[in-house]
């Protein structure tokens, strides 16, 4: 990539190398998405750190790695130079990986966990491969399937049940993620679509001043339990 050239996203390296396997982390959006599996493990009326920790691992997988080779497999919207099977071989180990933790997770701590695991995996492929003729691939689906399902996964995987302070905390989540989302689209819209960034400095801000306020409250919620 030139260097007076616009990267596809304020996050992107310069392409080529190991600098796309960072890239296509989505680094800033893979560790919002973590503290909302950390922020639901934290408001559940029991709090385990090895099970978040095990939590944290799986979406990890699923979402950091096999979601994103997935997207990046879909247009390749972050333009890295990963091969074809390169990036079909990450998003495989990495959801069969999240998969398998999640059945040791069920075996260990409750059969109920096998739900999250089936829709987590369906959710990965659909909304990345725009399955359903992209039924999911939209604004509610992001909120649902990045925003809520991490919290109400992080919780249930504490608590082995679904109470309403989950769903407020799953509602939270998906309108914050929506929120990023309509902001998200100009950004990308100017930077991949008409090469510039001229005018979407504060938007872009207001991206990177969400992900910390995201992280910062899930962190703090989980010192909260851990003193």
């Amino acid at each position: 990539m030139a260097s007076n050239e616009v990267k596809p996203a304020f996050y992107a390296l310069r392409t080529g190398g190991w600098r796309d396997y960072v890239t296509l982390l989505h680094l800033p959006y893979t560790v919002w998405n973590l503290s909302y599996v950390a922020l639901g493990c934290a408001v559940a009326p029991h709090f385990h750190t090895n099970r978040m920790l095990w939590a944290l691992a799986a979406f990890f997988l699923a979402l950091g790695i096999a979601a994103h080779a997935l997207d990046e497999l879909n247009g390749r919207p972050l333009q890295t130079q990963i091969p074809t099977a390169g990036l079909v071989a990450l998003a495989a180990t990495a959801l069969s990986g999240a998969v398998a933790i999640g059945i040791g997770a069920a075996h260990a701590w409750g059969w109920g966990l096998l739900a999250f695991v089936a829709v987590g995996a369906l959710i990965v492929p659909a909304y990345n491969l725009e399955w359903f003729g992209g039924a999911l691939h939209n604004e509610l689906g992001l909120g649902l399937a990045w925003g809520a399902f991490p919290i109400l996964t992080g919780y249930f995987v504490e608590a082995q049940t679904i109470r309403v302070e989950a769903l407020l905390a799953a509602a939270y989540g998906a309108a914050l993620v929506m929120a990023q989302r309509n902001l998200s689209l100009i950004v990308r819209a100017s930077r991949r679509q008409h090469g510039t960034t001229e005018g979407i400095e504060p938007l872009e801000r207001a991206l990177r001043l969400m992900t910390i306020a995201a992280v910062a409250l899930s962190v703090g919620l989980v010192v909260m339990r851990l003193t």
